[in-house]
């Protein structure tokens, strides 16, 4: 299913065709596939080439992957138990450096955020959870004190919606909406929006400035 971004401006295909779908194909992921995506995460940017990323991988042939829908939050077990791949992203704060969480954080988010364009690029749909019982999967992969689960990710090929429950089938086909930029880009002050109103471009086309 497309749904592609209704843009004010004109951007990448890629990035008007990024969403994040419910209804994934059982359809198993090529490993190349797959591993492009960790590709492009390798290759995003981090405060002092960090890295601070980490990613655990399971398929839905393995009993690892069961473990990790349980884990998750409320409505998500339903339609996640059927995706081929689900990821636990993984950020390593630097002990050594005072607010060095914030940077780790971020910094996974852009690997993810990479992921995803790659994902987009090769046929695949992305789903990101933050919802999950970090405790249970820091046992159950065994994850160092040190490093903080923050997402699951769900990676697969696009699937029929009428196979999601009813509730679901309808916020799967919602327009998807956006925020204008006036109200989070801001020019020189706090609050003051830098993108031109639609009338002030329609005062600086007409010749008398009116």
């Amino acid at each position: 299913m497309e749904k592609l971004a209704e843009t004010k401006y004109d951007i990448h295909e890629l990035l008007k065709g990024r969403w994040s779908p419910r209804a994934f194909s059982t359809r198993s992921v090529e490993p190349e596939k797959l591993f492009s995506l960790f590709e492009a995460a390798r290759w995003s940017p981090s405060g002092g080439n960090s890295q601070p990323w980490s990613f655990v991988v399971t398929t839905s042939d393995q009993p690892e992957h069961e473990k990790l829908v349980e884990a998750l939050a409320g409505f998500n077990k339903v339609w996640a138990k059927n995706v081929p791949v689900l990821i636990l992203a993984v950020a390593r704060p630097n002990p050594e450096r005072p607010g060095s969480e914030a940077y780790a954080y971020y910094d996974l988010g852009q690997s993810v955020a990479h992921m995803s364009i790659q994902a987009e690029a090769v046929g695949l749909q992305v789903h990101q959870m933050g919802g999950f019982d970090r405790d249970q999967v820091r046992e159950l992969f065994e994850i160092p004190e040190s490093f903080k689960p923050l997402t699951v990710i769900a990676i697969g090929y696009s699937g029929r919606v009428e196979d999601l429950p009813e509730p679901l089938q309808e916020r799967e086909v919602q327009t998807r909406t956006r925020k204008p930029l006036s109200e989070f880009v801001f020019g020189g002050h706090w609050d003051l929006p830098i993108e031109p109103t639609a009338e002030e471009l329609l005062l600086a086309g007409s010749p008398d400035g009116k």
